[in-house]
């Protein structure tokens, strides 16, 4: 036995190894490559500082950095029928649910949530693009309708940050019906003279974009952000023609009269306090004597 190679030596390289870096401590941008540091893209509210790309954001950690001092209340979900087609492809439908849960830590694409922006009461819905690609099924379906409502009771406006691939399919027709059904909640709000405004995030597409998604009182959505119904490569297909360069991008969205505003995340909690005052017929905000925003990150307190 050569105590030299088999002992001395792995003493002295376990000494002087490198730690194991985690991995969760750098995130690549999609956009431009560059790695970026978590708690320098968490500041940022996950923004490339590089090329200014508007990753993607949890719903809580939205609300983190949306509502005063990050303190917000879930408004209750009702819960729907479990797995009702008793669907399976390559795995049965409960399982994807539970691995989506896990890995996302809500339990559906959509979070409900109730507190104060800029001293303005609330209710806002985000959704989660991490769940299932934030596909719109029954869940979905009445976490509007429960915003809606909370809304109505409280006489708040309601918010509600888009990003979908469209309806689930694992629901079928099911999640179809969530277009009219929602449809319907948010004219409850309209006739209890209520604002509805929606923030679409990157990317909102199919029947989310064919129903709550464009019936805001006032559309603002963020920088380069897909928006559309059919994918692009249909269109052209379709219709056999070439599509204009940055065909159902945002900006092209508002310079077509489909948007009314364009704003980037760090000034999307100024922008929404100036809306809401205004469409709550309340007093300019004095932007010094306003409470900060949460953290993302932050423990989420009520």
């Amino acid at each position: 036995m050569n105590w030299i190679t088999n002992y001395v030596r792995p003493k002295i390289d376990s000494l002087f190894s490198k730690r194991d870096v985690p991995e969760n401590l750098w995130t690549k941008c999609p956009e431009c490559g560059t790695m970026l540091f978590h708690r320098e893209l968490a500041a940022a509210l996950n923004v490339c500082t590089n090329c200014d790309h508007h990753m993607a954001i949890s719903p809580r950690d939205r609300f983190n950095a949306l509502f005063d001092l990050g303190i917000f209340t879930e408004v209750k979900v009702p819960e729907p029928v479990h797995d009702p087609l008793q669907f399976r492809d390559q795995k049965k439908y409960p399982d994807r649910l539970k691995a989506a849960q896990k890995a996302a830590g809500e339990k559906d694409a959509m979070l409900v949530a109730e507190g104060e922006v800029g001293r303005t009461p609330i209710v806002a819905a985000g959704q989660d693009f991490a769940f299932m690609a934030g596909s719109m099924g029954m869940y979905v379906g009445n976490a509007i309708i429960a915003g809606a409502e909370r809304a109505i009771k409280l006489k708040r406006p309601f918010v509600l940050f888009s990003a979908s691939g469209g309806a689930r399919m694992q629901e079928g027709l099911l999640s179809l019906m969530q277009m009219p059904r929602t449809t319907v909640a948010l004219q409850m709000l309209r006739e209890a003279g209520l604002p509805y405004i929606v923030v679409m995030t990157h990317p909102t597409t199919g029947g989310v974009t064919a129903s709550y998604a464009m019936l805001g009182d006032v559309q603002i959505a963020e920088p380069n952000a897909l928006i559309g119904f059919a994918g692009a490569r249909v269109i052209e297909q379709t219709i056999r023609e070439k599509l204009p360069e940055g065909f159902q991008r945002a900006e092209y969205l508002l310079d077509h009269g489909m948007l009314d505003r364009v704003t980037h995340r760090k000034d999307m909690r100024d922008e929404l306090i100036t809306i809401l005052r205004m469409l709550m017929r309340q007093s300019p905000a004095i932007k010094g004597d306003l409470p900060p925003p949460g953290v993302i990150g932050q423990e989420q307190t009520a």
